[in-house]
């Protein structure tokens, strides 16, 4: 079992940054892949961007690309994700996932999921 930890959420305005954290614990080396998620109030949970171990990353859609950027500190069990030119719609609540089977969350949902950090964007 791994447990991912979020951080780095909060309130900003629109056009700043954040960074948020997610720290993975526990059995950390049976976790190949790990993305970001988002849930919008009344919305669905929708893919951000998965990145590999190795460092490969895929994003849910190539719109993502230019203001998400997922990155990945094996060192510290640690994944990224960079968020610039913040709208009031990327207010949301981010999760962070792991698992050990699924290269591409893309193509599949991964099994051990953090318990979110909320970011909310005033216009």
């Amino acid at each position: 079992q791994v447990q991912p930890v979020e951080s780095g959420g909060g309130l900003v305005q629109a056009g700043g940054s954040l960074r948020l954290s997610c720290a993975a614990s526990g059995d950390v080396f049976s976790i190949n892949t790990m993305g970001w998620y988002r849930r919008a109030p009344g919305n669905q949970r929708e893919l951000i961007a998965s990145i590999s171990r190795g460092g490969s990353s895929n994003y849910a859609a190539d719109s993502l690309k230019g203001r998400f950027t997922i990155s990945r500190d094996n060192t510290k069990n640690t994944v990224y994700l960079q968020i610039d030119s913040l709208k009031p719609e990327d207010t949301a609540v981010y999760y962070c996932a792991g698992d050990r089977a699924c290269y591409d969350f893309r193509w599949c949902t991964p099994d051990q999921w953090g318990q979110g950090t909320q970011v909310t964007v005033s216009s």
